[in-house]
C-alpha cells in the first residue's frame, strides 16, 4: 500500500474491488458438483437404455438430463442436453418398449436451485449497484478535497490547492509582474512582514489580516497573487470563490472552516480567494428571490473566520475581484480586509514593461520598437498585451518568417481590436461606396475638430461584424471637459451625416455610432452634471445599490427632462457634423474616392487633402499623453 508522508500506510480502495470480484466468482460456482460427469449424445443414451445400464434419469429444470447407472446409482455419471422435452420423453419410452425392458426407467422432473446464485442476483448485485452509483456520485462531488483524497465523506473538505516548497512550488516572482509598480509596493510589504516579522512586531505593529485586489479583468490580479506565493516562501492556499458553494446545505461553511483550520496548522501562511464576489455579495440584496441562504451562510462563516471571537494569528487572506462595489460592507471593513489595492490598466510606461516581459522568449526582428507598440495599445490590459505578442508570433509563423517583425505586431493589434479581415465578404459596389463615405465622414470631422481624436488609419475591408473600421490617436487624459466630450460626439455622428450630405438618405450602418452617442449623452446629462438645464446633479451610484432597486432616483418629470436634453444634445452634434461636411464636401469626396480605390488610408492622406492640424504641432513630442483608440461601425439592421 502507498504510504502517507508521516509513514502510515494509506488504505487503497482497489482492494475492495478485488475482494468483491473474488466473492462474486465464489458465489457463482457455489453448489456446483465437481464429480466426474460426461456429456453424451442421444445415440449413446439409447445404447445404455438397450443394455439396461440406466437406473434413473432426472430431468433438471427441464433443461438437462442427469443419468444414473445401475453400477453406481448414487452418482450422476452422464448428462444430456435436452432440445425438445416431449421428443426426449417419447424416445426414451419407445426404446424401452421395443427392447422389452421389464423394469422401465421413468423420467423424474426435479428443480435444482443454487442458493448462491439466487442470493447473488436477488440481493447482492442490486445492493452493490446502488452502493456503486452512490459512491461514484459522492466521489465526484468530493473530488479534490484537501487531505482526504476526494473520497465519499470529504465533500465538506476545503478544495484549496496548497503551494509550498514540499508540494507544488511557484516559479512566478515579482520580476514576472510588470506595469503594477504601486500595487507591488504594498504587496511586497506583506511579503516582507512574513519574512522578517520581528522588524514590525518590535514596534508594536500588526500585519494586515486581509488584502483585497480590485481592478478590471486581465490587469494581473491573479498574477500578482502568484508572485506573492513565489516570493513569500510560506504555505500558500489558492481557491476560487465558487469552490465553496455546492448543492448541499452547509457545505460552503464547512469548507471555509476546514480551509482556515488547515491554514492555522501551517501558519504563517497566505490564503488566496480568487473572484471572492461569488460568495461575498452584499446579503439580502436580491428583491425578487430573496437571499441565497447557502451563500450567505458561507459568507457569515468567512466573516467569522477572518475576524471573529477566535484568532487567526499568522493567516493572511488575499482576495481578488472585479466588482468591489457589490461586496458586503461587513467584509470590507477594517479588521477583515484592511487594505484595498487597486490594480488599474497600465499606463504608457507600464505597457512598455509588460511588452518586455512577454517578449523575452520571442524571436524579434530589428524593427520591433517597444516604445512604439506601447503607444499603439492604450487601454490594453496585461492579458491583452500577452495576446498581442502571441498573435504576432502566430502571424509570423503563418507567413513562414524566421523572426517577428513590427508589421506582425501591428496586424495582431488590428486583429484583436477589429477582428479578422473578411476580404471575401460579398459587398456590392453601391454598398462599398456608402461605407467609404461613412468612414470618410468620421475621418473628416475628427480631423477638423480640435478635441476630436485625429485619424491613424481607416479601412473599408470588413472585420469581424463590421463592414468598416477606423483607428484614432487621442490624448490620454485623466479628466475630460464638456467641449472635448461634445467634439467626440460630433465626430461619431460624422458617418451618418456624410451619408445624408452625399446621398440624401441615411442607412442602418450607424447603429454602433448611435449607441455610443446615446450612452455618452446620458452620461454627460445624468452622471457628470454637464447639462445647463439639469444642472450640477449626478445620479451615479458608486455603491452599486441601485442595481437592486426597482425605482429611479429622480421623478417622472425629471426623467422626461433628461430624455429631452439627451435628444437635444445628440441632435445638436448631428447638425454640427452636417455643417462641417457641407463646408468641406470636396475634401470628403476626395477622401472617400481614395478609400474606395485603396481600401485602407492613413493620417498622411488626410493631411494632403485638408492640411496639417494647427493644434497638433507638439503631438509628436507629447507621446506620453497619446493612445490608440479603435472605432467600429456596426452594420446591423435597425
Amino acid at each position: 500500500m502507498p504510504q502517507k508522508p508521516g509513514g502510515k500506510r494509506r488504505f487503497n480502495f482497489y482492494w475492495i474491488y478485488i475482494i468483491l470480484t473474488v466473492v462474486l466468482f465464489a458465489l457463482y460456482f457455489t453448489g456446483k458438483d465437481e464429480s466426474q460427469r460426461e456429456e453424451i449424445d442421444m445415440g449413446q443414451l439409447i445404447e445404455l437404455l438397450k443394455n439396461g445400464e440406466v437406473s434413473k434419469i432426472e430431468l433438471v429444470n427441464k433443461e438437462n438430463a442427469e443419468i444414473y447407472l445401475a453400477a453406481d446409482p448414487k452418482a450422476v455419471k452422464y448428462t444430456y442436453q435436452i432440445g425438445s422435452l416431449e421428443r426426449f420423453e417419447e424416445t426414451v419410452e419407445k426404446v424401452q418398449e421395443e427392447n422389452g425392458i421389464t423394469d422401465p426407467v421413468y423420467i423424474k422432473n426435479v428443480q435444482h436451485k443454487s442458493w448462491g446464485l439466487d442470493l447473488l442476483f436477488t440481493w447482492i448485485l442490486p445492493l452493490l449497484l446502488v452502493i456503486a452509483m452512490w459512491f461514484i456520485f459522492m466521489r465526484g462531488l468530493g473530488r479534490s478535497g484537501m487531505g482526504g483524497g476526494g473520497q465519499i465523506f470529504n465533500i465538506g473538505k476545503s478544495k484549496a490547492q496548497l503551494f509550498d516548497k514540499d508540494n507544488v512550488p511557484v516559479n512566478v516572482t515579482f520580476k514576472d509582474v510588470a506595469g503594477l509598480e504601486e500595487a507591488k509596493v504594498e504587496i511586497m510589504e506583506i511579503v516582507d512582514f512574513l519574512k522578517k516579522p520581528d522588524k514590525y512586531t518590535k514596534l508594536g505593529g500588526k500585519i494586515p489580516k486581509g488584502v483585497l485586489l480590485v481592478g478590471p479583468p486581465g490587469t494581473g490580479k491573479t498574477l500578482l497573487a502568484k508572485s506573492v506565493a513565489g516570493e513569500a516562501n510560506v504555505p500558500f492556499f489558492s481557491i476560487s470563490g465558487s469552490d465553496f458553494v455546492e448543492m448541499f446545505v452547509g457545505v460552503g461553511a464547512s469548507r471555509v472552516r476546514d480551509l482556515f483550520n488547515n491554514a492555522k496548522q501551517k501558519a504563517p501562511c497566505i490564503i488566496f480567494i480568487d473572484e471572492i464576489d461569488a460568495i461575498g455579495r452584499a446579503r439580502g440584496k436580491n428583491p425578487i428571490n430573496g437571499g441565497n441562504d447557502e451563500r450567505e451562510s458561507t459568507l457569515n462563516q468567512l466573516l467569522t473566520e477572518m475576524d471573529g471571537f477566535g484568532t487567526n494569528t499568522g493567516v493572511i487572506v488575499l482576495a481578488a475581484t472585479n466588482r468591489a462595489d457589490i461586496l458586503d460592507k461587513a467584509l470590507m471593513r477594517a479588521g477583515r480586509f484592511d487594505r484595498q489595492i487597486y490594480v488599474e490598466l497600465p499606463d504608457l510606461i507600464g505597457r512598455k514593461e509588460i511588452f518586455e516581459v512577454h517578449m523575452r522568449n520571442l524571436k524579434l526582428g530589428p524593427d520591433v520598437d517597444r516604445d512604439f507598440l506601447a503607444k499603439q495599445t492604450p487601454g490594453f490590459s496585461g492579458a491583452d498585451i500577452a495576446n498581442v505578442c502571441n498573435e504576432a508570433a502566430l502571424m509570423a509563423a503563418r507567413k513562414n518568417k524566421d523572426m517577428i517583425g513590427k508589421q506582425d505586431f501591428l496586424d495582431a493589434i488590428d486583429r484583436i481590436i477589429g477582428g479578422l479581415e473578411k476580404k471575401n465578404k460579398i459587398i456590392t459596389a453601391d454598398e462599398k461606396k456608402v461605407i467609404a463615405f461613412h468612414e470618410a465622414g468620421h475621418a473628416t470631422t475628427s480631423w477638423l475638430l480640435r478635441y476630436a481624436h485625429p485619424l491613424v488609419k481607416v479601412t473599408i475591408v470588413p472585420r469581424g461584424k463590421s463592414l468598416g473600421a477606423a483607428w484614432y490617436l487621442p490624448e490620454e487624459r485623466q479628466i475630460t471637459t464638456k467641449e472635448q466630450l461634445y467634439h467626440e460626439m460630433v465626430a461619431t455622428m460624422g458617418g451618418r451625416a456624410a451619408e445624408q450630405v452625399v446621398f440624401g438618405q441615411i442607412s442602418t450602418g450607424a447603429l454602433s455610432d448611435l449607441e455610443k452617442v446615446t450612452k455618452q449623452a446620458y452620461a454627460m446629462v445624468t452622471y457628470y452634471g454637464l447639462d445647463d438645464v439639469i444642472g450640477n446633479l449626478s445620479y451615479y451610484d458608486s455603491t452599486g445599490q441601485q442595481e437592486y432597486s426597482l425605482t429611479r432616483p429622480y421623478s417622472e418629470k425629471t426623467a422626461e427632462l433628461i430624455d429631452k436634453q439627451v435628444s437635444k444634445l445628440a441632435e445638436q452634434a448631428y447638425q454640427e457634423a452636417l455643417t462641417i461636411l457641407k463646408e468641406h464636401q470636396d475634401g470628403l469626396t476626395q477622401l472617400a474616392n481614395k478609400l474606395v480605390e485603396k481600401e485602407v488610408i492613413f493620417g498622411e492622406d488626410l493631411e494632403l487633402i485638408f492640411g496639417k492640424r494647427p493644434w497638433d504641432n507638439n503631438n509628436e513630442e507629447n507621446t506620453n499623453e497619446q493612445k490608440l483608440e479603435e472605432h467600429h461601425e456596426g452594420q446591423e439592421g435597425a
